[in-house]
């Protein structure tokens, strides 16, 4: 089986669960509730590697995972309606498409909020007012309000990749150094 196969596969199940969830909380105009679950979610993610493994990990059981998942979720003060989902998800085994479906959500969220996404890599943590700053310049651009999800990759040196939509700024030092070397390459 082809790789790109399987990401498509999981990206189509995500998109149906993000559709449901989506839905189901425009119902209760709860949209802003959704989005502090999908915010609470993807950093939980992002710090344990043990919420990770526990959506991933084949070793468990419908069972065990759904209840893990459910605990986690009450614990972690999630909705109603992402508490049942995840259930579900977990029921099914689907789980491992969560990050998916949060990304799914996200912009779903946005689109809704009028709102565009931007994911921006930077070398360090930018400041309250670089987020800021950088989000006025985009939205100038893109015309429509950018929210703004970072992540810090040291390797980058210095600077900044930004990504919206299908465009991508990259200013980093990293690329900057690569550039030149393949110049160099051609050169001698």
């Amino acid at each position: 089986m082809d790789v790109s196969e399987t990401a498509s596969i999981s990206t189509g199940i995500a998109a149906r669960y993000a559709t449901a969830v989506f839905e189901l909380a425009k119902e209760d105009n709860s949209i802003a509730t959704l989005e502090t679950d999908v915010d609470t979610l993807d950093a939980a993610l992002a710090e344990s590697a043990d919420l990770r493994d526990l959506i991933n990990s084949p070793i468990y059981s419908r069972e065990a995972q759904g209840n893990a998942i459910t605990a986690v979720a009450q614990k972690m003060g999630l909705s109603t309606t992402m508490t049942n989902v995840l259930g579900l998800m977990a029921s099914k085994r689907r789980l491992f498409v969560l990050p998916y479906t949060l990304r799914a959500l996200r912009d779903r969220i946005a689109e809704e909020n009028g709102e565009v996404t931007a994911e921006v890599v930077s070398a360090k943590a930018l400041t309250k007012t670089q987020s800021e700053k950088l989000a006025k310049t985009l939205a100038s651009t893109v015309g429509k309000d950018v929210k703004i999800n970072t992540t810090v990759d040291e390797s980058l040196i210095g600077g900044l990749v930004v990504k919206v939509g299908s465009k991508m700024i990259d200013t980093s030092i990293r690329s900057k150094l690569a550039n030149l070397q393949n110049a160099m390459k051609e050169v001698g």
